[in-house]
């Protein structure tokens, strides 16, 4: 049995996932998650849990082949994390860990890999499309923030391509969409929009806000949770989760301003990923996947909402029309692919 070291690195938490290779990285040995910022290193962590890993499988593991996402970019095979004083090199970690292939990938482009790796019950279809197996498929994920890559044909496989995708202007559609652009100007003092402030777990909290400004004082549950997440404003931790809040109030149909939130979000993530498969035309798919989407599956169903708004692009919709579009329901996806992508070191 060929064994790889999958891992998901992040400045809060680290998961690691030792694998078999024919398993495509979907079957997991054994998996722990620790805190990232009580270690110095990756180093140490990695071998604290190949020692638990040892205690659990009966036997000393020894994985041939690694390969750790990371949140942010990564050159040369070499990273420095942003919220962490790590600074990780590829052929460090072979040196001191003792596995004979190590590399480091992007976060979202393990998530890229891995959605190529997924079974068909991983997946929901929002739109069948015109399948070309020669041609692109792109990925468009909103979470903490609004990832994007894409991948090329090669061989059997793909070649994914990190980009910052995420950070492109926001492009108001209508009315409240330009009002809504001018609220987070003024709001964060800044003279542009990324349309991750929109389409993101943040977005959808800057949403509520704009809203709740605009329509004057609301008292609700979810209400007050948002205030109670404004008053911890600068703390490292907070206690709530508004976007969750918000999202879950919108799925019970319990909150109107959620629900009139959720639908600009899904509108604004919509139109988003339209505008992604008209840059790549994505006849291999393109897939949702992100930490919000299989979360709130109804709510881009819900009077066909998403679609509507990722068709809608004037003279060149029938374009849009002919991408599959897919939902990824497998929250593990950035780890399956990042032992997909060491699988093939």
């Amino acid at each position: 049995m060929t064994k790889v070291l999958a891992g998901d690195i992040g400045g809060t938490k680290t998961i690691l996932r030792l694998t078999d290779v024919q398993s495509k990285g979907k079957i997991r040995l054994f998996q722990e998650k620790y805190p990232s910022a009580k270690y110095p290193d990756l180093v140490p962590l990695v071998r604290e849990f190949l020692a638990a890993a040892e205690t659990a499988l009966g036997e000393k593991q020894i994985p041939e082949k690694a390969c750790f996402a990371i949140a942010g970019p990564v050159v040369n095979n070499t990273a420095k994390l942003t919220n962490l004083p790590w600074l990780l090199e590829a052929h460090r970690l072979e040196r001191d860990l003792g596995i004979g292939k190590v590399s480091l990938i992007n976060d979202f482009a393990a998530v890229g890999y891995g959605v190529v790796a997924l079974d068909s019950e991983d997946i929901h279809t929002l739109q069948a499309g015109k399948f070309d197996i020669k041609a692109p498929i792109a990925i468009i994920g909103a979470g903490t923030g609004l990832g994007q890559c894409f991948g090329v044909p090669l061989g059997a496989n793909y070649h994914i391509f990190s980009t910052e995708g995420g950070h492109t202007d926001f492009a108001p559609r209508n009315q409240l969409e330009f009002d809504l652009l001018e609220y987070l100007i003024d709001k964060y003092s800044i003279t542009r929009v990324s349309v991750e402030r929109v389409v993101s777990g943040q977005g959808i909290v800057a949403i509520y806000q704009f809203l709740r400004d605009r329509q004057g004082s609301h008292n609700s549950k979810v209400a007050e949770i948002v205030r109670s997440w404004e008053q911890q404003a600068g703390r490292k931790e907070k206690t709530v989760d508004p976007a969750a809040a918000i999202s879950s109030a919108a799925l019970e149909k319990s909150d109107d301003l959620s629900e009139e939130t959720m639908q600009i979000f899904v509108e604004a993530y919509g139109a988003e990923a339209g505008n992604l498969a008209l840059k790549l035309l994505p006849y291999g798919g393109l897939y949702v996947a992100g930490g919000i989407a299989a979360k709130i599956l109804p709510l881009l169903q819900e009077d066909n909402r998403f679609m509507d708004a990722f068709r809608h692009k004037g003279r060149v919709s029938g374009l849009v029309e002919r991408v599959p579009v897919r939902v990824v329901l497998n929250p593990e996806v950035g780890l399956i692919g990042s032992a997909s992508y060491a699988a093939h070191l």
